[in-house]
């Protein structure tokens, strides 16, 4: 918690888009929980699908093109 807000948890997924990027994918899709759906919304990802459980918790799968 002390971590939220300072930009960390972008700064990673963007790190991941890199990656995928330099192995020439063309997007990144990952299942969020869904109190955490904004965050990814603001980074560009797209929620599709149905909710579903995992790890006891509720989550959507989301995509983002690159």
């Amino acid at each position: 918690k002390r971590a939220r807000g300072l930009g960390v948890g972008a700064a990673l997924v963007r790190a991941v888009e890199e990656a995928a990027r330099e192995r020439g994918l063309t997007g990144v899709d990952l299942h969020a929980q869904t109190h955490a759906l904004g965050f990814y919304e603001r980074l560009g990802y797209e929620a599709y699908g149905p909710e579903f459980p995992d790890a006891g918790m509720p989550h959507r799968a989301m995509r983002r093109a690159l």
